[in-house]
């Protein structure tokens, strides 16, 4: 099932190198450091210095990560994030991405993104513009 996975499946993409302190005891990368590639690719998208997708006052905040280790990753490498939009609601938007090393699949995860009102600490709604450039990454 996993070499049906691709990162041409994906819309959004971006890479990172693997440190030699990602390792663990077993000789692979850290199941934590999956977790944190997912999230270099979600702030890629959402804090582009360029074209931040939150307003002023706002953050987006994760409530719901699922994850699936489908094989293990080893130094030294790079790894390329694929990251799609799944649906689009009022404040919250759900997401799929895929870590890639060596072009194989190595982790697929499903997430939950709400926009928040920092000062109420409450959920709000996405901006027309933030919509529009979530729904040009779905996939």
């Amino acid at each position: 099932m996993t070499d049906s996975i691709r990162i041409e499946d994906f819309p959004v993409r971006s890479s990172t190198r693997l440190r030699y302190s990602d390792t663990d005891r077993q000789g692979h990368v850290n199941n934590t450091v999956f977790v944190t590639m997912l999230e270099f690719g979600r702030v890629e998208l959402f804090y582009d210095p360029a074209a931040p997708m939150a307003p002023p006052g706002t953050s987006f905040v994760i409530v719901r990560l699922e994850l699936d280790y489908r094989r293990e990753m080893h130094w030294p490498g790079e790894i390329e994030i694929g990251t799609r939009i799944l649906s689009v609601g009022r404040s919250s938007f759900r997401m799929a991405q895929a870590l890639f090393q060596d072009g194989q699949c190595t982790a697929t995860s499903e997430s939950v993104i709400v926009l928040m009102d920092d000062a109420a600490r409450k959920s709000t709604p996405l901006p027309a513009e933030a919509v529009a450039r979530l729904q040009a990454c779905r996939g």
